[in-house]
């Protein structure tokens, strides 16, 4: 791991996740106690804490240190289970991926489906992302995936929803010229809350070609069902992502008659 002394303070971190009760059933915990070692950074954390070090650096060094290899870097910010990334880093064989998550029985399920798979081109970090993010050279990531964050769905609750303004910032740095982040919620109004953030970013460019109607107004929890009443407009969403599985929890949403929305969005090559 490459580490060097930050001279400027950290800039202040989004929190879009509330601490859970972590404990691991009996095969989670045999899974985290074997392949562990094998999947997960250590990005110099204090026991607890899903801050980074302080003078953690993430450079190209530490990717080749860590993946042994020059390729192509995929992250999945909250990556849940680890269905989409496992079942990626098992199609491209070529690529590297990065899972970030917070939640250790998540983790755990994921270093479990890797290590059945004896997968050598991912890594786990259990982390709070724009702490690592921040820590990132420019152009060290060529996509970055947020698939279902938590909606945050109270309206006095909407500003810790993980897609703002701060980490749109960030990832326009890291990700290499051309870089992709892919997003994927099964909320209307989360969908209309990444529009508001993104679509107006000249760092960034909307590949969605597909129209899609949408309040012009914001929702919460206990009135979403007004949604259909307030003025509405068209905005550009993508088609499916053909890398993103369909999980358990997608496949919830899609019974429950939520709509899918997909987002993509390329940084400028300038």
């Amino acid at each position: 791991m490459s580490a060097e002394r930050q001279s400027k303070a950290p800039m202040r971190s989004i929190v879009s996740y509330v601490r859970r009760s972590e404990k691991l059933n009996d095969r989670l915990a045999r899974a985290w106690a074997r392949y562990s070692s094998k999947y997960l950074l250590d990005l110099g954390q204090a026991e607890g804490s899903l801050a980074v070090a302080e003078n953690l650096r993430c450079d190209a060094a530490m990717i080749r240190s860590v993946w042994g290899r020059d390729a192509p870097l995929i992250v999945e910010i909250g990556s849940g289970q680890g269905e989409n990334v496992v079942a990626s880093a098992r199609e491209h064989p070529d690529l590297n991926y990065l899972a970030l998550e917070v939640y250790q029985p998540g983790l755990a399920h994921t270093m479990l489906m890797a290590g059945k798979s004896d997968l050598d081109n991912l890594r786990l970090a259990q982390v709070n992302a724009p702490d690592l993010l921040a820590r990132m050279d420019p152009g060290l990531i060529n996509e970055v995936w947020t698939f279902f964050p938590d909606p945050w769905p109270k309206m006095k609750h909407h500003k810790r929803r993980l897609v703002q303004p701060a980490l749109a910032e960030e990832l326009a740095k890291r990700l290499v010229p051309g870089g992709i982040w892919r997003i994927a919620t099964d909320i209307e109004d989360y969908a209309l809350h990444v529009h508001e953030v993104m679509d107006g970013n000249p760092k960034f460019r909307n590949l969605g070609d597909l129209p899609v109607s949408l309040p012009t107004q914001h929702v919460g929890k206990g009135t979403a069902d007004q949604a259909e009443s307030l003025p509405h407009a068209m905005f550009m969403e993508s088609e499916r992502f053909g890398g993103r599985i369909v999980t358990n929890f997608e496949r919830k949403g899609i019974q429950a008659g939520r709509v899918i929305h997909d987002l993509t969005y390329q940084v400028s090559a300038d």
